[in-house]
């Protein structure tokens, strides 16, 4: 897989177009990293890493309209907007179209901006190529997510409404209405405060249009204003039926029952039984056919849930004496434990036949605390470096905007705020919460959301990556659902060493002198190692307000083994405004300011100042000279 493929694989299939060797040099090492494919004129193919089309472009673009999710331009705007005009159908079904210009400054999303993901590709792309974004619609310039695409992260289905004239409201910035019965509040914390949403509880002014959120069919709204209706996916159907019940009544009676109950279709999550129907082939049809996920309970385990209507019949055929009001309350509560908002038995069970069917199915509806996103989580543990934006790779900058959640220490999230998209979820915490941090970033991450979690300096090296990693482990996590990514950063004795000098040109090791998860006999007995051995040695954490006298013991175990002026750098913030970065001797080492943020780096026996530059020879002038 090609490195940063995961970074776009929510726009894949990619095809990009060049047409010149200056445009095909731009846009190869590009496609290369992403997973993109290629394609040049036949005479431009001689290249590696690229594919060849013969005759007109315009021809090879009909080929590659249905079957590519985005298309990548490296031409002039006019001529792509040319190619593209007679092929454009539905925002709804047509790529994204973005464009590249050959000097790589500027990316543009031209069709396709929400549904089509051209805006978010254009944003990744720019994060990933250091260049510009261009986008005009009106949601991005007013730092709105669409409202067309308002519920993709959490797996909402569109309904019906006025679309267009929801969204030109929110564009004259006109009050807009929400009524949210049902889903995620999440996307809430997201708006700028400036926006134009005002909430059912909240309505003083008559709006100009309205957005129903909601497992309803319809509202009784009479207000002759546009609407657009969302559907979080929270309606679990419990099934019990007869073998060999007939796809066709199943699926009419669910219709029936929708109804009846004024509940939308598009609000079902999935559908749950008895593990004895799991081979039911009217079951099985109608669940590929509708991509809803199929549950299947043991007996043992429905028959614990109480119900309203249990039946002794039921219980002596299956072992449990409900399967449909059982089963649909077992799959709703599963996802209800992520909001701690309790499962509802909604619709209680009712029977269906049909003479002209056979079989006869039991329905019953359950309403989840929280909505099936029908997605893959993904969990991105990512290291920014030092803190300063420009330290960040490009691989982690372009992470952290493409994710939907960032989940990081308040510090390090402040620092990142200007790598921010609109519509994301930022949550801060405190810098004790490490462990809530990394539970919080599962769950959603489990949900179905991609999160960043966010550390400074590498992820990996006293970061939020391992104990991430070994919470999954205590989960019993199965290696492939959520996805993990680390993007590694430039650490923070990396950093350190660049501000005052080489002092890590040989062998070093790091040593955290914090004691509050390993206990101090093990940490003294690590640093009496490495002052014995003559590693240069870094210190992380070598002070807080409460635990002082741990550097005090530090300093004493080395100058056991080191001579009083060897040097040490001491270094605060690297590459942040309040940057400190000091060059002293081990003796004189208590002498300045020292906190959490400071790095200290005690130089081995070889280790000299040469015009206050710190330097650890290597040995290619021969070892200690």
């Amino acid at each position: 897989m090609p490195p940063d493929t995961p970074l776009f694989t929510d726009f894949q299939p990619i095809a990009a177009i060049a047409l010149t060797p200056a445009a095909v040099q731009r846009l190869q090492p590009l496609c290369q990293s992403i997973g993109a494919t290629l394609w040049v004129p036949e005479s431009l193919a001689d290249q590696t890493g690229v594919r060849g089309y013969s005759g007109s472009l315009h021809t090879h673009l009909q080929t590659l309209w249905s079957s590519q999710r985005s298309l990548i331009f490296s031409l002039a705007t006019g001529a792509v907007v040319r190619l593209i005009a007679p092929l454009l159908s539905d925002k709804l079904t047509d790529p994204a179209i973005v464009v590249v210009d050959t000097q790589a400054k500027f990316v543009i999303s031209l069709c396709s901006g929400h549904v089509g993901q051209s805006d978010a590709l254009t944003r990744r792309l720019a994060d990933y190529l250091g260049a510009t974004p261009v986008i005009t619609g009106a949601a991005a310039t007013a730092g709105l997510t669409g409202i067309d695409i308002l519920g993709r992260s959490f797996g909402w289905l569109r309904g019906g409404g006025d679309w267009t004239g929801v969204s030109g409201a929110m564009a004259r910035r006109e009050t807009v209405q929400v009524v949210q019965t049902a889903g995620s509040i999440l996307w809430h914390q997201t708006l700028p405060p400036d926006h134009p949403f005002i909430f059912v509880d909240e309505a003083t002014v008559r709006p100009a249009a309205q957005v129903w959120i909601t497992e309803k069919r319809s509202s009784d709204s009479s207000l002759s204003i546009p609407q657009v209706y969302w559907h979080p996916r929270v309606l679990w159907v419990g099934i019990g039926c007869e073998r060999g019940t007939s796809r066709r009544l199943i699926e009419t009676s669910l219709e029936e029952i929708c109804n009846q109950s004024n509940l939308a279709e598009a609000s079902i999550a999935g559908i749950a039984t008895v593990d004895l129907k799991a081979n039911e082939v009217g079951l099985l049809d109608l669940c590929h056919d509708r991509a809803w996920p199929l549950q299947c309970f043991r007996a043992e385990i429905l028959k614990q849930i109480p119900v309203p209507n249990p039946s002794p019949i039921v219980d002596q055929a299956v072992g449990t004496p409900s399967v449909a009001e059982a089963a649909a309350f077992c799959a709703a509560q599963q996802l209800s434990r992520l909001t701690d908002t309790p499962a509802q038995l909604i619709v209680p069970k009712q029977i269906f036949r049909s003479e002209a069917e056979p079989g006869a199915v039991t329905l019953a509806i359950a309403l989840a605390g929280a909505e099936y996103t029908g997605r893959g989580g993904k969990l991105w543990l990512i290291g920014t470096g030092p803190g300063a934006v420009e330290q960040i790779t490009p691989a982690a900058h372009t992470a952290i905007a493409g994710a939907d959640v960032v989940i990081g220490y308040s510090l390090y999230i402040d620092l990142l705020r200007t790598l921010f998209s609109p519509g994301q979820i930022i949550e801060p915490y405190a810098i004790t919460a490490e462990r809530q941090r990394a539970e919080r970033a599962i769950a959603l991450a489990r949900w179905g959301l991609t999160v960043a979690v966010v550390s400074s300096g590498d992820a990996g090296i006293y970061g939020m990556a391992g104990l991430v990693l070994e919470e999954l482990q205590q989960q019993g996590w199965d290696g492939k659902d959520p996805e993990v990514e680390v993007f590694p950063g430039i650490s923070a004795l990396q950093s350190a060493a660049a501000r005052v000098g080489t002092p890590l040109m040989h062998d070093f090791c790091a040593i955290s002198l914090s004691d509050r998860l390993t206990p101090w006999p093990v940490i003294e007995t690590r640093l009496q190692a490495a002052a014995q051995a003559d590693f240069v040695t870094a210190l992380y954490n070598p002070r807080s307000q409460t635990r002082i006298e741990q550097l005090k013991q530090a300093q004493q175990i080395f100058l056991q083994h080191r001579q009083p002026d060897t040097p040490v750098a001491i270094v605060r913030c690297a590459y942040r405004q309040e940057e400190e970065a000091i060059v002293t001797s081990l003796s004189q080492l208590l002498e300045v300011e020292i906190d959490m943020l400071t790095i200290i780096i005690i130089g081995n026996l070889t280790t000299r100042l040469y015009n206050n530059w710190m330097i650890t020879p290597r040995g290619y002038l021969g070892f200690g000279k």
